[in-house]
């Protein structure tokens, strides 16, 4: 049997999927890999900020229409980007083990942010990001940037910024560590829900060649991966925001214990939540809901309903 991996044409869209048909090969060697390149929406449009492109699944939904099409099997996505609700008839088959999930500091002149004078210019492609940082740092000057890694790293580079934050995950698996000067912790710049994990979407069906690729694929599933991303997602689901709003979250599992952090901003960075919770790991859907209840009982609702009136 064959089956074939729909992946983004971009390096680290490729990496990743090497990275996953490596595991397979290994997991179920009877099984042809093919890879299959899928252009998506954002990758067509890079220049248009993601916040401001309508809808959802910039870098996702050509993929899962592939899905439904039966021109691939499986989709390796970047799960960052995956809307929290998917497509009908597609499940989320494996989330592998995830690399690391924090934001990486970048600058060939200030190895700390806290070394930026007043006006430099810091570059980030994430509204997340940016109202991180302008919350630290209300004197810096903030742009976006939108490509690809090797993009974005010319363009600061050519632009003269005094910085970029990029995912450390990403510069992990496209070998470019060489460039990261620091790492921001949790409460300094709260990760992406779902950011340095893979998912695998599948169609959904237990008979005939979906069923037993479904089985196949489920093999290389990293369960405390599979739980810490659950909280991420079902927090972010149930805070209605989509996945280009400025919203963070980080869970991490230790045996059956659980903790879950997570933040919500406005977009200049004038205004920043950030919530914890602890608990049990054995419902990680109700642990990462049950945090987002708190947000929003403490404001975070305000928060999220002033950044969709700022999106208009």
């Amino acid at each position: 049997m064959k089956i074939r991996l729909g992946t983004r044409g971009s390096g680290l869209a490729l990496a990743q999927c090497r990275w996953v048909a490596a595991r397979l090969r290994a997991a179920a060697p009877r099984f042809e890999i093919e890879e299959v390149l899928v252009r998506t929406g954002g990758d067509q449009d890079a220049a248009t900020p993601l916040h401001e492109r309508d809808g959802t699944g910039a870098f996702t939904k050509e993929l899962e229409q592939a899905l439904a099409a039966g021109e691939i099997d499986l989709a390796v996505h970047s799960l960052k980007d995956l809307p929290t609700l998917l497509s009908p008839g597609l499940v989320l088959a494996a989330i592998p083990a995830r690399e690391s999930p924090w934001d990486a500091w970048i600058s060939a002149d200030y190895p700390d942010p806290l070394d930026l004078p007043p006006g430099a210019r810091v570059m980030t492609g994430s509204l997340r990001r940016a109202a991180q940082l302008r919350a630290r740092f209300p004197a810096l000057e903030v742009c976006g940037i939108r490509g690809n890694i090797d993009t974005r790293l010319a363009k600061y580079q050519e632009r003269g910024g005094a910085g970029l934050i990029l995912a450390e995950a990403g510069l992990r698996r496209t070998a470019r560590t060489d460039v990261i000067r620091g790492i921001f912790g949790p409460t300094e710049m709260t990760p992406a829900p779902g950011q340095g994990a893979l998912g695998l979407e599948t169609r959904a069906g237990d008979d005939g060649a979906d069923g037993e690729i479904l089985r196949v694929v489920a093999g290389i599933d990293d369960p405390p991966s599979r739980a810490s991303v659950t909280a991420e997602r079902a927090l972010l689901a149930r805070l209605g925001a989509g996945c280009h709003m400025p919203v963070g979250a980080i869970a991490r599992v230790a045996g059956a214990h659980m903790s879950i952090l997570a933040m919500v901003a406005l977009a200049d960075g004038s205004r920043v939540l950030r919530m914890g919770d602890e608990g049990p790991a054995a419902d990680p859907a109700a642990a990462g809901a049950a945090l987002a209840e708190k947000i929003l009982h403490a404001g975070g609702g305000e928060i999220l309903a002033a950044c969709e009136r700022g999106a208009r």
